[in-house]
C-alpha cells in the first residue's frame, strides 16, 4: 500500500489562526512552490524592498517585516486533523496524531552547524537513528528540524532530548499539541523525507499507542505519565519499547545502520556529515483509506464536520433558484465555480457561516467539495465580502424565515411557484422577491450570545423568550438616574438621555415580563419619591382643614416626585416636570392609552412625546387664576409602555408621519407555539439588587458633559451602514426612522458607559448595533407600509420593505431601465437622475458614453451604466484613478 501524506494547513494569506483544514501533501508544495510566499519570505529576509516603506526607517521595516509574518501560510506539525478544523488543544483528533515533532533552532549562528549535527545524529547508533524528516529554513533564515519521536516518548520529552543532543536551549513554547509553523518557500527546503508527514502503518500505530498507554496516556502521549524518563542524548534506549514483532518501521533499530536510511522512509537515504544534502522530495498525495485515520486527504471528513442542518439545505436551494439556476446541475466540471459563486453571492453567504455552507457544499455539490478551488473559492467569498455586521437586505431575510419555517416543520424541500398569481411568494431569476402574509414575517435579528456586564445582570433572571423585551425596556428606567448629565451626539447637538420605550406583541405573550426589572432599578427613586408624597399629602390635609380666610403655608420646597401615575393630566405634568429640578419624569404604563390623560385641549400627549427628545425645548401653561398651574419648562420625561400590537398601530394612525415613532425605541415578543411550556422565571433577590447597585450609584453620580469616544465612534459607523443602505434600496422610510434610531442607540451606549464607571466594554459595541437593528425592524415591520401610505396617499402600499435596487438591475443597464424598475416598486420616476448620478459619486456605477456621439454628452439620460459592486456575477470592478 501507498504511503500516506496528511497535514493540518491553513493556506491562506492572512488566513485565521484559529482555523486548520486537512489536506494532502499537494496543497503543501503548492503553497511553498507560490511565487508570492517566495516573495513575501524575501522580503521578510530584507532581501526585497516592502512596498511603501521607507527602507532608511529600521523600525519602520522590522514592523513590516514582522506584519508579513504573521500573515503566512501556516501548518500544525503535530496533528493531522482537528475537531470541527478548529485549532485548538482540545480539538486536536487523537487519531490523528503524526508521531513527529519540530525543533527550533532560533541561533542564526548555530543553523549550519545544526544541520550537520541533525544529519550527524540522523546516522548514530542510538534512539535517533533514522529520525530526521525535514530540513527547512524559517521566514528569518533560522532553522526548523522536523524528527520522528522514539516510540513511548511524549513530544515534551523528544524536545528536550533532542536539544540536548543538538546542543541547543530547549524551547517549552514548541511542545503544545495545536503548534502551528508559518510556511516558507520551497527554496528554503533544504531536505524532506518521504515519511514527512506520513501516516504510519497500522501495525506501528498500534505499537507507539500501546507504549504510551502503558505509561498510563492517551493514545497521543498526552496526560500525567505514570513514571518519567531521563534521556541521554545520542546513546540511550528508547522507553516504553514492545516486545516482540509489533514494531514495523518505527525509529528503534528497524534499519539497517550500514544503509543510514531514514525510519519507515521505504528506502529513502539519509545523507551522512560531510555530504552535500539531498534537493527536497515531494511526498505522495494519495487519499487516504487506513480505517484508524478516516479521510485525512484534502476533505474534510463527515465526522468532524458535521451533517448540514436541514435549514441551511433549504436555504441554498432557495438562493440557487434566485441566482437562475434552479433544474440545472451546478456540481459539473466547467461550471460549478461560478454556480457556487452566483449562489453565495445570492445570499447564501449572509445567512450561513463559513463552515456551515462548506457542509451544504458537502452534500449538494460532492463532487466539486474533493478539489482544493471548492475551498478556496469559499473561503476567500468570505475573507473578501463576509460582513455580518451589515443589514441583510429584506429578500435575504425572507428567504432566510422562510427555509427557517419549513425546516421546522422538517418539510425536506420547498416547491416556489416562479411568477404565479395564485402563489404566495414569488422567485425571479435576477432577484428573490418574496411577497409574504405577516405570518411570514422573519424573526427579529438574535441577540448576541456576550452581553455588556449591566445587561447581561438585568436579564439574568428572565425566560429566553422575553430577554430581547427586557434588554430595551431597561434603558428609560436607568437613564432616569442621570441628572444635569449630557451627551455631545454626532452632529454636535448636546443631548440628554432621553429614552422611551414601547413594546408591542399579542395577548398572553409576557408583556410583563419586564416589570420586575424595572422595579429593581427604580427601587431608590421610588424609596425618595414616596417621602416626598407623604410632605405633600400632610400638606394637603393641612390646606383642608384651614378656612378659606385663613393664612395658608406655602406648598412645601423640594418636592422632587420623579415618579408620575399614569393617569397625570397635563397641568399636573407640568407641575411635577417644574418641582423636579431638572430631573427626568418617569412613568411605567401597563397600556399606552393610558397617554390620554395628558391630551389636554388637544394632543398634547404626542406632542410630549416629541418635545422630550428634542434638545431646549419649551413647554407649558398659561392660566388666569390664582390657583392654576402657570409654568414654563423644559420636558425630561422617560417612559415604559406596553399594548398589544393591533393597540399600537391605531394608537399611532394619525401620527405616523409627525415625528412621535421615530423617536420610540418599539420592541417586540415574539408569538410561542400553540401548547409550548410556560416560561419560567428566575428569582429577583437581594443577589439580584446587590448586583445592580453600584451600576445605579455610577448613574446618580454622574454630572456635566460625558464624553464617550467608543460611543460617538460607534454612532458614526452605524450612520454610515444605514446611509449606505438606504442608497442602495433608496428607501425614504426606512432612511428616515434610521436618524432617530441612531441617536436613541447612540444614548444607549453613553447609558452603559457611565453606569459601568466610564468604562467601555467591548460587548456594548454588538449590542448596540443589535438594539438599533431590532428597532428599526420593530418599526419597519408594524409601521413601514402605513408610513409609506400616509406619504404616497395616492398609491398603494407594497409589503415588500426596503430592498437593494442596484442589486436587482442588470451588470449593464440604462436609464429607461432604472427608471421603469423604480416605477415598478411604486418610487417617483422623477427622482431617477437624482439616483443615479448618487450611484456615479459613490462610485457605485460608473457612465458609458452613447455610441457614435463626438463633444460632450450632457444628459444622463443618454448614458448607459455598467455597475462596479452588487453585480451578478460576483465580480468588484474598481475604477483606476486618473
Amino acid at each position: 500500500m501507498e504511503t500516506v501524506h496528511v497535514v493540518a494547513i491553513n493556506p491562506y494569506r492572512k488566513g485565521n489562526k484559529g482555523k486548520v483544514f486537512s489536506y494532502n501533501i499537494d496543497t503543501y508544495d503548492k503553497v511553498i512552490g507560490s511565487e508570492e510566499i517566495k516573495k513575501m519570505i524575501q522580503q521578510i529576509r530584507g532581501e526585497l524592498p516592502i512596498d511603501g516603506v521607507d527602507l532608511n526607517d529600521a523600525q519602520a521595516v522590522k514592523k513590516a517585516q514582522e506584519r508579513l509574518k504573521s500573515e503566512l501560510p501556516f501548518f500544525c506539525p503535530h496533528y493531522g486533523m482537528f475537531k470541527n478544523n478548529v485549532r485548538r488543544q482540545e480539538n486536536a483528533l487523537p487519531e490523528s496524531f503524526l508521531f513527529q515533532t519540530i525543533i527550533d533552532v532560533d541561533d542564526k549562528e548555530y543553523v549550519e552547524k545544526a544541520i550537520e549535527k541533525a544529519r550527524e545524529l540522523n546516522c548514530s547508533s542510538g534512539i535517533w537513528n533514522g529520525s530526521l524528516l525535514h530540513l527547512c529554513y524559517s521566514a528569518r533564515k533560522k532553522l526548523h528540524i522536523g524528527i520522528r519521536m522514539p516510540i513511548g516518548m511524549t513530544i515534551e520529552e523528544t524536545q528536550k532530548a533532542y536539544c540536548e543532543a543538538l546542543g541547543v536551549p530547549y524551547d517549552e513554547s514548541c511542545i503544545t499539541p495545536e503548534r502551528m509553523i508559518f510556511l516558507t518557500d520551497k527554496d528554503s527546503e533544504i531536505y524532506r523525507s518521504k515519511m514527512w508527514c506520513a501516516v504510519l502503518p497500522e501495525s506501528e500505530i498500534q505499537a507507539r499507542r500501546q507504549a504510551f498507554l502503558n505509561r498510563g496516556l492517551t493514545v497521543d502521549g498526552r496526560g500525567n505519565a505514570k513514571s518519567s524518563y531521563s534521556l541521554l542524548a545520542g546513546d540511550c534506549k528508547s522507553p516504553g519499547t514492545p516486545s516482540g514483532d509489533a514494531i514495523v518501521n518505527s525509529n528503534h533499530k528497524v534499519q539497517s545502520n550500514e544503509n543510514n536510511r531514514l525510519s519507515g522512509n521505504h528506502g529513502d537515504y539519509a545523507a551522512p556529515a560531510g555530504t552535500a544534502v539531498q534537493p527536497a522530495q515531494s511526498g505522495n498525495s494519495n487519499h487516504a483509506d487506513d480505517s484508524h485515520f478516516g479521510n485525512p486527504g484534502g476533505n474534510y471528513g463527515t465526522d468532524e464536520l458535521g451533517e448540514a442542518s436541514e435549514k441551511n439545505l433549504i436555504a441554498f436551494d432557495l438562493f440557487q433558484e434566485s441566482a437562475g439556476l434552479k433544474g440545472m446541475t451546478i456540481d459539473s466540471v466547467g461550471s460549478r465555480h461560478s454556480s457556487l459563486l452566483a449562489i453565495m453571492s445570492a445570499g447564501a453567504s449572509r445567512v450561513m457561516s463559513e463552515e456551515e455552507l462548506m457542509k451544504v457544499v458537502r452534500t449538494k455539490m460532492p463532487s466539486y467539495y474533493q478539489e482544493d478551488d471548492c475551498h478556496q473559492l469559499i473561503h476567500d467569498f468570505y475573507a473578501k465580502y463576509a460582513d455580518s455586521c451589515k443589514p441583510m437586505s429584506r429578500d435575504v431575510i425572507r428567504v432566510n424565515a422562510l427555509a427557517e419555517k419549513q425546516a421546522s416543520r422538517q418539510v425536506n424541500s420547498l416547491q416556489l411557484t416562479v411568477n404565479s398569481p395564485n402563489a404566495n411568494h414569488t422567485v425571479q431569476s435576477s432577484m428573490l422577491q418574496v411577497q409574504s402574509s405577516e405570518e411570514d414575517y422573519p424573526e427579529p435579528p438574535a441577540m448576541p450570545e456576550k452581553l455588556p456586564k449591566l445587561v447581561e445582570l438585568l436579564i439574568s433572571r428572565t425566560p429566553e423568550i422575553y430577554k430581547p423585551a427586557v434588554a430595551h425596556a431597561i434603558f428609560p428606567p436607568l437613564a432616569t438616574h442621570l441628572w444635569q448629565t449630557s451627551f455631545r451626539y454626532i452632529d454636535n447637538v448636546v443631548h440628554e438621555a432621553t429614552l422611551s420605550t414601547c413594546l408591542l406583541a399579542g395577548t398572553g405573550a409576557g408583556k410583563s415580563s419586564v416589570n420586575k426589572p424595572i422595579s429593581y432599578i427604580m427601587e431608590d427613586i421610588r424609596k425618595r419619591d414616596a417621602e416626598n408624597l407623604k410632605r405633600e399629602k400632610e400638606w394637603k390635609e393641612e390646606m383642608t382643614r384651614k378656612g378659606a380666610n385663613k393664612d395658608k403655608r406655602k406648598r412645601p420646597d423640594n418636592l422632587v416626585i420623579q415618579e408620575i401615575d399614569a393617569d397625570m393630566t397635563n397641568p399636573a405634568f407640568v407641575m411635577r416636570t417644574a418641582e423636579a429640578q431638572g430631573r427626568f419624569l418617569y412613568t411605567s404604563l401597563n397600556e399606552l392609552d393610558q397617554f390620554d390623560a395628558l391630551k389636554g385641549t388637544g394632543n398634547q400627549h404626542f406632542r410630549i412625546m416629541c418635545l422630550a427628545s428634542d434638545s431646549d425645548n419649551q413647554y407649558g401653561q398659561t392660566r388666569v387664576g390664582t390657583q392654576s398651574v402657570t409654568e414654563r419648562v423644559t420636558i425630561r420625561f422617560n417612559w415604559n409602555a406596553s399594548t398589544t400590537i393591533q393597540k399600537g398601530q391605531r394608537y399611532f394612525s394619525k401620527v405616523l408621519t409627525d415625528g412621535p415613532i421615530s423617536r420610540i425605541n418599539f420592541c417586540t415578543i415574539p408569538e410561542r407555539e400553540i401548547g409550548d411550556e410556560m416560561p419560567v422565571f428566575g428569582d429577583y433577590d437581594d443577589a439580584y439588587r446587590e448586583g445592580l447597585k453600584p451600576y445605579i450609584e455610577n448613574l446618580n453620580n454622574a454630572r456635566g458633559l460625558i464624553d464617550c469616544p467608543e460611543a460617538f465612534q460607534l454612532a458614526l459607523r452605524l450612520k454610515d451602514e444605514n446611509a449606505e443602505f438606504s442608497r442602495l434600496s433608496q428607501d425614504r422610510v426606512y432612511e428616515n426612522l434610521s436618524f432617530r434610531a441612531n441617536v436613541i442607540a447612540y444614548l444607549k451606549a453613553c447609558v452603559l458607559y457611565v453606569a459601568n464607571g466610564c468604562k467601555w466594554e467591548p460587548e456594548i459595541d454588538e449590542f448596540i448595533r443589535w438594539s438599533e437593528r431590532y428597532d428599526l425592524y420593530c418599526k419597519m415591520r408594524f409601521f413601514g407600509d402605513a408610513i409609506k401610505r400616509a406619504n404616497f396617499s395616492n398609491e398603494k402600499s407594497s409589503k415588500r420593505g426596503p430592498a437593494n435596487l442596484l442589486q436587482q438591475l442588470p451588470d449593464v443597464f440604462n436609464f429607461q431601465q432604472a427608471e421603469y424598475l423604480r416605477s415598478q416598486l411604486g418610487m417617483d420616476k422623477k427622482g431617477t437622475p437624482s439616483m443615479l448620478r448618487n450611484w456615479v459619486n459613490r462610485n457605485y456605477i460608473r457612465k458609458i458614453p452613447p455610441k457614435g456621439v463626438t463633444g460632450d454628452v450632457i444628459s444622463i439620460q443618454l448614458f448607459s451604466f455598467e455597475k462596479l459592486r452588487n453585480r451578478k456575477d460576483g465580480k468588484e470592478v474598481k475604477i483606476l484613478e486618473s
